[in-house]
């Protein structure tokens, strides 16, 4: 009889991967960052066990937005004031600050819950080509071949 086998915390082994997002579509960029996050690319894939790899995303300013997108796509944020609500188009989040654009896309792609929260530390996203994690020595990915 065979069974099946189930990934335990302390025997995965993280990489970390370099993307780099200059003319890639958002949607496309997070939907292969995700699944890397989750650890859905290995086949010790457990959906309970955080089996993941670390990913550094770079040149977050450069990601592309099809259509419409800059000027129609509406972020809402709340203060928790009477009359709180502020809203930011992806255009001006693009400008502004493009890491919380990356982010958002990439963690509402992941659990929502206390093990979405720990994959979604394991992201780590930068406006320019530089990063600071030439330690772990990164391999590069290419987005174009995973999708």
């Amino acid at each position: 009889m065979r069974t099946t086998y189930m990934a335990k915390p302390g025997e995965v082994e993280r990489k970390w991967y370099v993307v780099d997002a200059t003319d890639v579509s958002l949607g496309r960029l997070s939907s292969a960052v995700a699944s890397i996050l989750r650890g859905k690319n290995k086949p010790t894939f457990t959906p309970n066990v955080d089996t993941g790899d670390n990913v550094i995303v770079i040149n977050a300013s450069k990601v592309g937005l099809t259509g419409h997108k800059d000027t129609r796509k509406i972020y809402y944020h709340h203060s928790r004031f009477i009359g709180g609500l502020k809203q930011r188009t992806a255009g001006d989040l693009r400008a502004k600050n493009p890491e919380k654009l990356i982010e958002t896309s990439v963690k509402g792609m992941l659990p929502h819950g206390t093990l979405g929260h720990k994959i979604g530390l394991k992201l780590h996203v930068y406006a320019g080509p530089e990063h600071d994690h030439q330690a772990q020595k990164p391999e590069v990915l290419d987005i174009n071949n995973l999708i």
